[in-house]
């Protein structure tokens, strides 16, 4: 078997290597995703949260054609000042190493990458899903198939609600992902607490995630376990002013022929300046709480011993 091109920074090499927990985090919102110079701040920022609640974190990217896991603060830094480097989902790594390129990764690309290193447990904001109006364009994004082949488990706040919510939950099931809902039964809004779309499992604590991913491994399942862990209801975006917002930029996108790989950057753009920032508020306090929520999973899945508790299923006189 070919040894994956990996270059394992020293802290995450001896984590995974003394099977100690390790939580990777993708760079695409530090490069792309957040203005500077608060990118590398609240890149610096997630990575201690991952510290403080006893795992290791380990942010990818690719830098000058190496695949790196875990970077040094020089790097962070370059990823997070160079506005040069590339967007890099899963299908773009391999060219970006024959290149000797450099680039920041989605989803798509930190879960294959992050499962190719053996780190069990990712933490990301929202993921990609199907687009609206995706009879007409096919526009689906990446995440969902590399979900479907990728062995980590993938916390976040839901998918990003520009999209369309309910195909991307029918499209999840489709390809086997299994979806938890975190300490809630309905499917988050990214942006919002609840998107309103009921969940078929439900967990409370980080030992019962831990509990879902080991019978997982008994079963030889090898995708993604998706745990959808919602935005406080506190720091939620103004469900009106998100209703809104959206409408708008959509119309928007549709009327300047906005579309591809620029639809989502755009409309997300769109939804900053509609909402005066409160959609960045929302974004980075789902993002904290991810990552903190992720800590806790990989320490109980590394540590606690295992238990006989499983995931709650909403009883039918609730559907």
């Amino acid at each position: 078997m070919t040894v994956p091109p990996l270059r394992l920074s020293g802290e995450v090499e001896g984590a995974l290597g003394g099977g100690r927990p390790v939580v990777a985090l993708e760079s695409t919102i530090i490069s792309h995703g957040l203005p500077r110079p608060r990118n590398l701040e609240v890149a610096c920022e997630l990575e201690q949260t991952v510290r403080e609640r006893g795992a290791c974190p380990a942010t990818v990217a690719v830098l000058d054609g190496s695949v790196c896991v875990g970077l040094t603060p020089a790097e962070l830094e370059r990823v997070a000042g160079d506005a040069s480097l590339r967007k890099l989902g899963r299908r773009d790594v391999a060219p970006a190493l024959a290149a000797g390129a450099s680039g920041a990764t989605t989803v798509s690309s930190t879960a294959w990458l992050s499962a190719l290193a053996g780190i069990r447990v990712f933490a990301t904001g929202g993921i990609g899903g199907v687009h609206r109006g995706y009879v007409e364009s096919f526009d689906e994004s990446a995440d969902l198939v590399a979900l479907s082949e990728a062995r980590v488990t993938v916390v976040s706040a839901g998918v990003k609600s520009i999209l369309d919510v309910p195909a991307t939950l029918e499209r999840l099931e489709s390809l086997s992902v299994t979806v938890l809902g975190y300490q809630t039964e309905y499917f988050p809004g990214f942006y919002l607490h609840s998107s309103g779309r009921r969940l078929d499992w439900s967990v409370r604590t980080p030992a019962e995630v831990a509990e879902v991913m080991r019978r997982q491994d008994e079963l030889g399942i090898t995708s993604a376990l998706l745990v959808a862990n919602p935005v406080p209801e506190a720091d939620q975006l103004d469900p009106e002013l998100h209703d809104r917002a959206i409408a708008e930029a959509l119309a928007s996108a549709e009327s300047e022929g906005v579309t591809g790989q620029r639809l989502t950057p755009y409309l997300l753009a769109s939804l900053v300046r509609a909402t005066g920032g409160a959609s960045l508020e929302a974004n980075l306090a789902a993002v904290r709480g991810n990552a903190r929520l992720a800590a806790e999973i990989a320490v109980a899945f590394a540590y606690s011993v295992p238990n006989s508790r499983s995931p709650k299923s909403p009883s039918p006189g609730t559907m």
